[in-house]
């Protein structure tokens, strides 16, 4: 009589408490999301957006919550300058970054290319592309000698599609997603993972600030669909940070059960 195998046991997940984790663009949207869950799961925080307030009242509200030590800088991104002073200005407790999510992002406009404003367009690749190749160049020399850290891309569909109307914001995350995979293959022979999650339709403040501050524009992405949340992002997230040392998630497609590409949704619910 044959002995039935065993069950295996239970899938171990890895444990990012007491890491840092630097997220930009942390006011709102997906950055404010994933500072909660990186929070959850036991992490110290540095937390950078331009919105002091919303820092402030963020890293109050975490504080309490989850009572895990949180640093606010309050930055623009596209000062490269400000971002290269940023290791050695950290408090020692926050210096040693061991996840890296450089967040901050936005589109401008939905121009096509011959009528494309130039001002949005540099916007566009200074947040989404320099100051993240700035952070990493900021923070990786110090993962590389302690052989250990993660880089996550807070990429797009728009960085596997082009569209139309999407020029500008389509040519950064292809860009972004070059860089990442440049820095996967710069860094393989160390335990610093490399990870780009690829959102497709999520509501956030994101296209309110594409359309201009237009809301009905912005909630026309949305309309007749359940779409992706921050929190689904914010999760995914900490998905990819919290599987073994050997795994390395190196890219995550996200779309909304109604998507199937970047400009492809099937509106059909019913308010």
């Amino acid at each position: 009589m044959s002995v039935p195998p065993a069950a295996p046991p239970p899938y171990q997940a890895y444990s990012i408490a007491g890491q840092t984790a630097l997220v930009t663009g942390a006011s709102s949207g997906i950055g404010e999301a994933c500072a909660w869950r990186f929070a959850e799961a036991g992490c110290k925080l540095v937390l950078v957006a331009r919105r002091a307030e919303r820092l402030a009242a963020l890293q109050q509200a975490i504080q309490q919550h989850y009572n895990v030590p949180v640093h606010t800088i309050v930055l623009d991104v596209q000062d490269l300058e400000a971002i290269a002073r940023l290791p050695a200005e950290l408090p020692a407790e926050f210096r040693e970054v061991d996840i890296l999510l450089p967040n901050a992002g936005l589109a401008l406009g939905v121009a096509s290319v011959h009528e494309l404003d130039m001002q949005d367009a540099a916007t566009m690749i200074n947040t989404n592309v320099l100051s993240v190749m700035a952070l990493v160049r900021a923070f990786t020399p110090s993962m590389v000698v302690r052989n250990r850290g993660h880089l996550l891309f807070m990429s797009s569909i728009a960085g596997r599609e082009a569209y139309s109307g999407g020029g500008g914001y389509c040519a950064s995350k292809h860009a972004l997603e070059a860089f990442a995979t440049s820095a996967r293959h710069d860094l393989v022979g160390t335990n610093i993972r490399v990870t780009s999650i690829q959102p497709g339709a999520v509501k956030t403040e994101f296209s309110v600030v594409r359309f201009k501050g237009d809301g009905s524009k912005a909630d026309a992405v949305y309309e007749g669909i359940h779409p992706l949340l921050a929190a689904d992002i914010a999760d995914n997230t900490l998905y990819a940070c919290t599987r073994p040392p050997h795994v390395q998630v190196a890219e995550m497609l996200v779309f909304a059960t109604y998507q199937c590409s970047a400009k492809v949704i099937a509106r059909v619910l019913k308010e």
